[in-house]
């Protein structure tokens, strides 16, 4: 269309979408006039300039046509650090959004998955530069300064040093509510490294560990070397304090990942107990060894981006299917931090594993109710499902949903199925906030409820919520 408007327009793509296929790009899209292959920030640079004078074949990583034929260059990797993008216009149209940070480029691993490896090799920035950018995105009014640097932690001395920094800026230079996210190989890192991210102030750091899979030949045949047993020790001993909050993921559809080696790495991310765990889906990027080399990788992916894998020869349609179902339920029950309680002591009380639980409430819910449905009616049926299940006590159940959203929803009010019809509510609320130790304070809002199993209530302040966990202190009273 843009091209039809204005026929002396110049249309230039690039990016990872078409650095590794550019003669099928340039072959289809007849608009398109130029192509960068690989970083664009010096080539784009560069072919604006050499527009005006009508010289553009010196331009690296550039692809075009020329006399009919397509002209290819291999995908452009710059020598140093690329310049700063941050400037005043930048920081006024921020406006309090996540932040994003580049202070290396490239990743030390090679996953068959993962374009990051075919950058060159690791490439660092200055570690000065990383600090004063550090500060910059800090004082901008972001809540949250995204590190995307691929493994953090490839320079164990760096990845030291620079943590080290936010600690020691924290409530200085960087805002107190300012908190820094980095993805880190979990497996390498030493002592010190985790004795100096337990000092962290709470809050200050997040930290996001790709885990991928826990079967170790499916690991070494995707290129990605981790031991996992020091994976596992090492991620125990990250969350022990309670300061960070601590994102593992998992990958699902990967090579001899068949339903049952899922469920085993499942349950073990999930028992480690992070605050975080994200169950994803391979997707089969253009330029990633698992799309190119179909003879080692047989599997069927959509052809439409994310290209996501539709099934492998371990895992069929069906079973990926119902794994986007344990991923729904996984995310509204436990990743948004609503009915964590509530799904702790089903699992104690049922004896089912977690993938066991996740999957067949997962098909329950997926039957049950809309993609877009409210929490309070996503309240009514989860409570209509785990309420018949064996071994569990509805008016238990009812408390621990009751604590969980009390303490995960600022708004206070319940839904229907859990308010508890006692008529004496109002006066023991009375009694137990007249008491100097459970006042409210002005301005804050509360939410209150009385527990069935116990003589108790419970009442949560919406104010201070946990930098760690996202709850709201959560206060329970005998009367």
């Amino acid at each position: 269309m843009l091209k039809n408007a204005l026929p002396d327009s110049v249309i230039v793509l690039g990016g990872p979408e078409v650095s590794y296929n550019a003669k099928e790009i340039l072959e289809e899209l007849s608009w398109c006039d130029y192509l960068i292959s690989g970083e664009g920030e010096y080539p784009f640079a560069s072919l604006c300039d050499s527009l005006s004078s009508g010289n553009t074949e010196s331009v690296p990583g550039l692809c075009f046509r020329k006399n009919e034929k397509i002209v290819i260059s291999e995908p452009y990797i710059a020598e140093g650090e690329p310049p700063s993008p941050y400037c005043d216009d930048f920081f006024e149209n921020l406006n309090g959004r996540i932040a994003y940070l580049e202070t290396s480029r490239g990743c030390p691993y090679s996953c068959a998955f993962c374009l990051s490896g075919r950058c060159g090799g690791v490439r660092f920035f200055d570690i000065e530069r990383a600090k004063r950018e550090m500060l910059l995105l800090a004082k901008s009014g972001t809540q949250t300064v995204k590190l995307v640097d691929r493994t953090f932690n490839a320079n164990k001395a760096r990845a030291k040093e620079l943590w080290q920094f936010v600690i020691d800026e924290h409530g200085k230079g960087i805002p107190e509510n300012v908190c820094f996210h980095f993805e880190i190989a979990g497996d390498i890192l030493d002592d010190e490294s985790i004795k100096i991210l337990n000092s962290a102030p709470k809050g200050s750091i997040q930290l996001e560990i790709g885990m991928q899979s826990f079967n170790e030949k499916t690991l070494a045949y995707i290129n990605r070397k981790t031991n996992t047993a020091k994976l596992i020790e090492n991620i125990k001993k990250l969350l022990a304090p309670g300061n960070l909050h601590i994102h593992i993921d998992l990958i699902a559809g990967l090579p001899f990942e068949n339903m049952e080696s899922f469920e085993h790495s499942f349950d073990i991310g999930y028992n480690l107990r992070s605050n975080m765990l994200q169950l994803g889906f391979l997707k089969l990027l253009r330029g990633a060894q698992m799309r190119e080399n179909f003879e080692k990788y047989p599997c069927e992916f959509s052809k439409e981006p994310p290209y996501e894998v539709i099934s492998t020869k371990w895992t069929n349609e069906k079973d990926l299917l119902l794994l986007h179902k344990v991923e729904d339920a996984l995310e509204r029950l436990c990743n948004s931090g609503r009915f964590i309680g509530t799904v702790e002591y089903v699992l104690e009380k049922t004896g089912f594993t977690p993938f066991e639980f996740f999957r067949n409430f997962g098909i329950y819910a997926a039957e049950h109710s809309k993609p877009l449905v409210s929490l309070d009616d996503y309240t009514e049926m989860a409570y209509g499902y785990l309420s018949k299940l064996n071994r569990i006590e509805p008016s238990v159940l009812k408390d621990k949903m009751i604590c969980d959203r009390l303490c995960s929803n600022s708004s206070g009010k319940l839904p229907e199925v859990l308010k508890v019809k006692n008529p004496e509510i109002k006066k023991i609320r009375i009694a137990i906030e007249s008491e100097e130790e459970n006042r409210r304070k002005p301005g804050i809002k509360r939410g209150f409820s009385l527990l069935e199993s116990e003589k108790a209530a419970v009442f949560a302040d919406y104010e201070n919520k946990d930098p760690v966990t996202g709850k709201y202190v959560l206060k329970k009273v005998f009367y």
